[in-house]
């Protein structure tokens, strides 16, 4: 009896250890199971980086040549793993070169958690050496920030972190913590955080609003669905594709949806958007039902709202309520996690098949496939396509690649011809729209699944924002296969120039190096294709190397990228040329 009663005191006493503010963020990070973490050191954050050294057998740290290059690593690894990303950086410039990656975290929803270094408590607001206020400057691009500056509050701030950034909407945290709090001692013991008071991540579904869907769905005539990334973070890919098999509805994707549901799907009817496919973009303006799942009605999707499926019922499933009735007024709204949503939705579906529905989409997709398809993959003249390229990337990698792209027309094409037939395969900058995403990104997607080919995508604008991150490649042996679709220019811009600024290419034009030197330069096989014969045999060899390989291709300098919906105009007013 007594042992019992010892044993159960053990049990309800936490036990402490004394140990440093600095170790006690080592150790936090390893008990959420943190094992990459990617940074670079300085002098606010230098007392981590000492017990990092000695923790080097639990947590791999991931030297990047810059900050900015730390958060796409750690936004990439939590895109391709669902898990959180880690990114730590030093105050001042350190800590503000991180901005740019809380940004587009914040806005394409991944889960991150930046810690940044600070200057001692007792110099805070005497504009010290390399101060900033990091948690005022990134309180708008947060989920939620702090700062910390007394040793024994760091377990609660990163357990209170990493439970906010993964928790129903995913988002980025930062914790901002004092010199002083790093090297001063306290009792450590760590507890992960369960619930905060009033946050309420997932809201109850209701299941009166899930039949009320349900009624409207199976009385459709036109019912269209549109899914986003909602549906891959909530890993409800299996039952989306089980609601969209059973009632027979088309479905098309927003940029960060792509991959949930397989492209060569036979209900998967393409991408929407300004540079989407033509079939579901026109046919958003004739649907009767309009199902919005893990969306956000962003701008670039729906053109001009105020013609944006007028004559459609809208039902909208979403985690954040905050998006409801956002952009466009919908007429059921199902709030809750997309998987719980969908599960409860399809034992209220009638099965139907909708076949003269699903022949318009055909009809249409024909139509963009003799003007823009054909040219796009099959071209007759003499230059290069981006098309072409993502044509034999699928062939190589039989559409199971991992791929990462950086912003721009090669994005759009990238989305638009890449095969996603392995969930979490697309990986890019969606709403921030952030040149030098990709290349940085596609590191940490290597390394979160090094088991997968993972196929970086830039064009020659935005690889040169991040270009030096080719060191932490080198580095770090990561087998990344890089691709720049060299054009000479800042391609969307002056696509943009072209139509709508009568050729007035300002400010567009590229000086390019010599891509193939440099990426000799870090020790990475490298060649450049400028001829169409050449292109198979690079991208075959690209595919099958063992480590990194950089692959340049020249492309046609003013190509462009169609369709495309002029901005603020309707869906129904998307251009094929």
């Amino acid at each position: 009896m007594e042992t019992q009663t010892i044993n159960t005191i053990k049990k309800l006493t936490k036990t402490k250890e004394r140990i440093s503010g600095s170790e006690a963020i080592v150790r936090c990070l390893i008990e959420e199971g943190v094992d990459i973490l990617y940074g670079y050191p300085g002098g606010a954050i230098m007392p981590v980086y000492d017990e990092l050294y000695k923790y080097q057998d639990k947590i791999h740290h991931v030297l990047t040549r810059h900050e900015q290059g730390a958060t796409h690593s750690a936004q990439g690894y939590a895109r391709i793993s669902g898990k959180v990303g880690v990114a730590m950086a030093t105050s001042g410039p350190g800590a503000t070169n991180l901005i740019t990656g809380i940004a587009d975290a914040q806005i394409d929803s991944t889960p991150m958690v930046c810690i940044t270094g600070q200057v001692p408590s007792h110099l805070l607001g005497s504009d010290a050496f390399q101060e900033t206020d990091i948690v005022g400057i990134s309180t708008p691009v947060t989920k939620w920030n702090c700062q910390v500056t007394k040793a024994e509050d760091i377990p609660e701030a990163l357990a209170k972190a990493f439970y906010i950034a993964k928790s129903g909407r995913p988002g980025p945290v930062l914790v901002d913590i004092t010199k002083d709090a790093q090297f001063n001692e306290f009792d450590f013991s760590y507890e992960k955080c369960t619930k905060v008071r009033s946050y309420n991540p997932v809201p109850t579904t209701d299941i009166s609003k899930v039949e009320e869907a349900a009624k409207i769905i199976n009385a459709a005539k036109k019912p269209l669905i549109v899914w986003g990334q909602g549906v891959v973070l909530s890993e409800a890919e299996e039952q989306l594709i089980a609601v969209v098999e059973k009632a027979g509805i088309p479905a098309a994707w927003t940029i960060l949806g792509a991959s949930a549901i397989p492209t060569s799907h036979p209900l998967n009817i393409g991408m929407v958007g300004m540079h989407g496919n033509y079939a579901p973009n026109m046919l958003t303006n004739e649907c009767d039902v309009l199902i919005a799942i893990g969306m956000r009605f962003d701008d670039r999707v729906t053109g001009s709202l105020e013609t944006y499926a007028k004559q459609a019922k809208v039902i909208h499933f979403e985690i954040d309520p905050a998006e409801i009735d956002k952009n466009v007024k919908t007429d059921v709204a199902v709030l809750g996690d997309a998987k719980v949503g969908l599960d409860a939705l399809l034992p209220y579906l009638k099965e139907n098949s909708h076949n003269e529905w699903h022949q318009k989409f055909k009809d249409l997709y024909a139509i963009e496939y003799e003007k823009v398809i054909k040219d796009d993959l099959y071209p007759t003249k003499e230059g290069l396509t981006m098309g072409e390229v993502l044509k034999e990337i699928n062939i190589q990698s039989q559409g199971k690649a991992a791929i990462v792209t950086d912003v721009g027309q090669h994005q759009m094409v990238a989305c638009r011809y890449a095969d996603f037939n392995v969930t979490k395969s697309n990986i890019t900058s969606g709403g921030l729209g952030t040149m030098g995403f990709g290349l940085p990104a596609a590191i940490g997607a290597k390394m979160a699944a090094p088991e997968r080919e993972v196929v970086s995508i830039s064009g020659d604008g935005g690889y040169q924002m991040t270009i030096q991150e080719l060191g932490t490649i080198f580095q770090q042996k990561a087998a990344v296969k890089v691709v720049v679709l060299n054009n000479d220019f800042l391609g969307m811009v002056r696509q943009w120039q072209q139509l709508f600024f009568d050729k007035r290419y300002a400010s567009t034009e590229m000086v390019n190096p010599n891509f193939v030197a440099i990426a000799e330069g870090y020790y990475i096989k490298a060649k450049k294709v400028t001829k169409r014969e050449e292109l198979a045999p690079a991208v075959k060899e690209m595919m099958e190397s063992k480590e990194a390989y950089f692959l340049e291709v020249c492309v046609e300098k003013e190509d462009n990228v169609f369709p495309m919906i002029p901005s603020g105009a309707s869906v129904s007013d998307i251009r094929l040329e």
